[in-house]
């Protein structure tokens, strides 16, 4: 077996909210990066992918267990080791050959040395001729190259990618890809291994040797998969397809039930559930997914990646869309397929005020919060109720910004559903028109 280059053994880390609660964002987080290895990490957002990379890249220190480079404890960003950021995370005001040397600059190295090394990172990016540019005179793929040639300059052992491409449109992305590829694959690069942050499945698959999928609440691994495939990949080779199915069914195995995939199993801890992250998930897209799923050629079943291809849905919007579908019971999710439920066939047959009725219901069912924010307002003599008691509750196990949202995915479900409503300007929580006097 190849060396390992970072080591991770048992590392949790926490964060505390602004009202002093302390919440874990990872748990018991044990990984290897080899020498010679692509791996790609795979998660929902806010599971703690970035938490990670940037404690092996030792800008964040771990609060458990140990962080090992080259068998040595780590204490500090690690010389041996380069981060790219979604953001370009470029100065303005410098040319692209200036900021290209930043890192040479703070480590001390002499202009000339500096000026040298950087030329031959641009042009190893392809981006020769560009030296003299700012950064607002390239487009947003020119820029990311810019980012890389600054990360690749220092010739780290590591790098680690934190959704490098997910920033650019689809074909400038996989040209960037690609093009990283082929660099890795050829020799070119001075790096001896890749930990690539996605939310692109088939991103994952065309270049990792390993991909691992993430847990949340807190942040773990929950399962990897090896790819023994050669690179270059063809997209749609039937290998290729097949491990894109394969990783799928992973992303979507039931977190609330033991999961086996292929031999893998999964044993997710249940969250707290008023507490619960709830799918960024637009009631507009869950309407038009059930629709196409309900019409040829799916009638009712159909393979997420081909749904996604066909509704034009990147996985970052599809996986959300697809969770909160089955959340509801208007679809389950089995084996990388969605497959529409009886109940699922009701909603989207139904009239307008059938499918509000149904939607309701679902939400009081099957989403703890929803529930809870309905029966305290049902309680209040007003009928209605501030944001921040609800708000404060989230936070006891999500930052302050997870918590906005996911009362924000409530508030737009449950006035889809007439469950209750909700002031903007006045951040106040109200039953619906015409429920007050029924509940006094």
């Amino acid at each position: 077996m190849t060396a390992s280059i970072v080591e991770l053994h048992g590392v949790g880390k926490s964060f505390r909210s602004a009202d002093g609660h302390s919440r874990p964002v990872l748990e018991q987080v044990d990984f290897h990066l080899r020498e010679g290895e692509i791996v790609a990490l795979l998660g929902q957002s806010g599971s703690g992918k970035s938490t990670m990379l940037r404690i092996m890249a030792g800008l964040v220190p771990a609060d458990r267990g140990q962080v090992r480079y080259r068998g040595q404890p780590m204490s500090g960003p690690a010389r041996g080791i380069s981060m790219v950021f979604q953001s370009f995370a470029l100065f303005p005001w410098l040319t692209v050959r200036q900021n290209v040397e930043l890192g040479l600059e703070a480590r001390g190295v002499p202009r000339a040395e500096r000026e040298a090394k950087a030329e031959a990172a641009i042009a190893l990016i392809g981006l020769s001729g560009f030296e003299g540019a700012l950064p607002r005179e390239l487009s947003g793929g020119m820029r990311q190259r810019v980012g890389i040639a600054r990360a690749l300059v220092t010739e780290p052992e590591v790098l680690l990618m934190d959704e490098a491409f997910s920033a650019l449109d689809v074909l400038t992305g996989e040209r960037l890809r690609e093009d990283i590829l082929d660099l890795w694959d050829s020799g070119q690069m001075p790096t001896q291994a890749m930990l690539v942050v996605s939310h692109n499945i088939e991103e994952a698959v065309m270049m990792a040797d390993r991909v691992l999928i993430f847990a949340s609440d807190p942040g773990r691994i929950r399962c990897q998969l090896s790819v023994q495939l050669p690179r270059p990949r063809d997209p749609d080779s039937a290998d290729v397809r097949a491990l894109i199915d394969e990783v799928y069914a992973l992303m979507t195995a039931g977190a609330a039930r033991p999961a086996r995939v292929h031999g893998i199993t999964e044993a997710a801890a249940a969250p707290t559930p008023l507490a619960e992250r709830l799918p960024a998930a637009d009631v507009a897209r869950m309407d038009g997914l059930l629709e196409l799923l309900a019409e040829p050629p799916f009638e009712g079943r159909a393979d997420l990646p081909q749904l996604s291809e066909e509704a034009g849905l990147p996985d970052a919007d599809l996986l959300p869309v697809a969770h909160a579908l089955a959340l509801l019971g208007l679809a389950q999710l089995d084996s990388g397929d969605l497959q529409l439920t009886a109940l699922g066939r009701r909603y989207v047959d139904g009239h307008h005020g059938l499918r509000r009725d149904l939607f309701g219901q679902q939400l009081l069912a099957h989403v703890p919060l929803i529930a809870h924010i309905r029966h305290r307002l049902e309680q209040a003599p007003s009928g209605q109720m501030p944001d921040k008691p609800v708000l404060r509750l989230l936070s006891e196990q999500l930052d302050d910004v997870e918590a906005d949202a996911v009362l924000q995915t409530a508030v737009t479900w449950a006035r889809h559903g007439e469950v209750f409503e909700y002031d903007y300007n006045t951040g106040a929580l109200r039953l619906p028109t015409g429920d007050e006097e029924t509940t006094r």
